[in-house]
């Protein structure tokens, strides 16, 4: 080969030993992206039962609440009965 291929082929050379070393680390990159991906994942499942519980307890709040008002207001109606008696 003569001086001008020489270079450009060891120029080819330089590029691809940079971009393998590129791909390498993007591929490490790629890795710790999957593995946080699979934490998130893991957590968002997690806050999904959580939610669930939460909304059946406030669901439970909300029946008892109605049941105290309820219960008061028929108090509250018997206790005036009597004063006006």
């Amino acid at each position: 080969m003569d001086d001008a291929h020489e270079e450009r082929f060891q120029q080819h050379q330089t590029w691809l030993a940079s971009f393998g070393a590129m791909f390498e680390k993007q591929h490490e990159a790629n890795q710790q992206q999957a593995a946080m991906n699979q934490r998130l994942d893991a957590f968002i499942t997690r806050q999904d039962g959580l939610n669930e519980r939460l909304t059946m307890a406030i669901e439970r709040l909300d029946t008892t609440q109605a049941r105290i008002e309820t219960l008061l207001a028929r108090m509250i109606e018997r206790s005036a009965n009597g004063r006006d008696a």
